[in-house]
């Protein structure tokens, strides 16, 4: 059975053209699984106008109402003959933060034989109605200690974050090995042609075709960038290297 996953939003249009192109568009073609996106209007006596209301108790801004919400969910769950086949996923500041780690636990989980499809809800102005992350909401991500606008740009952060763990989406199989974050450090520089910039030339271990010490100078790199640009992670690499 193909794999979906479902976003409910707003802004469905948002989406367009990130599911075309890219990783993404690569492996969400119809053919490995696919994307649909719900406008929330359409489940809102009023469209737009009527998919949000005041806060109760007063306060700034307007808060996405559950009835709406919950009928775009029901709208998924008739897709379904057990709804606890999906992992209904917000995004929220409160939630736990995505990282490498569990964006390959995601696209493992999303992959498995028996894995589970993902619904995403975008919310939007003041957040979305309590009452319905505790009945419906399954799992909360936060992508970091900012705020947006809405949740469609932190939605296609971690579907594209987790879409680059799975078989066939990239190009290369091994590109995600040196990427940022892969064993706590993160990426040093990279080059390509020409061979002199500016007056610049491209290191000469990275000419001399001897692969040993090419992959001692990025290890290299990758210490001095992350010891210089993330301290932080530095830190904590060197302390997780002295407990083996």
């Amino acid at each position: 059975m193909k794999k979906k996953i479902w976003i409910i939003t707003l802004f469905p249009q948002m989406f367009e053209s990130f599911i075309d192109v890219g990783v993404v568009g690569r492996y969400f073609d119809g053919v490995n699984a696919e994307i649909e996106c719900l406008y929330l209007g359409d489940f809102s006596p009023k469209s737009f106008k009527g998919a949000d209301g005041a806060p109760y108790g007063g306060g700034p801004g307007m808060v996405m109402r559950a009835d709406v919400l919950e009928g775009a969910i029901k709208k998924v769950f008739s897709n379904y003959s057990d709804p606890s086949n999906l992992e209904v996923i917000y995004t929220a500041p409160r939630g736990e933060e995505l990282t490498n780690k569990m964006s390959r636990k995601l696209a493992s989980d999303f992959t498995a034989a028996k894995g589970k499809d993902f619904v995403f809800i975008c919310g939007r102005y003041e957040g979305i109605d309590e009452r319905f992350i505790e009945q419906y909401v399954t799992r909360i991500i936060s992508i970091g200690d900012f705020v947006l606008s809405g949740g469609e740009l932190a939605v296609m952060t971690i579907i594209d974050s987790f879409s680059r763990f799975i078989d066939g989406v990239l190009g290369n199989s091994e590109s995600f090995e040196d990427d940022s974050f892969e064993e706590g450090l993160i990426e040093g520089p990279s080059y390509t042609r020409p061979e002199i910039f500016n007056g610049v030339k491209v290191p000469d271990v990275l000419l001399s075709g001897n692969h040993k010490l090419i992959n001692e100078y990025r290890v290299k790199k990758k210490l001095e960038f992350t010891k210089k640009l993330r301290p932080d992670l530095y830190a904590l690499y060197e302390n997780n290297r002295g407990k083996k």
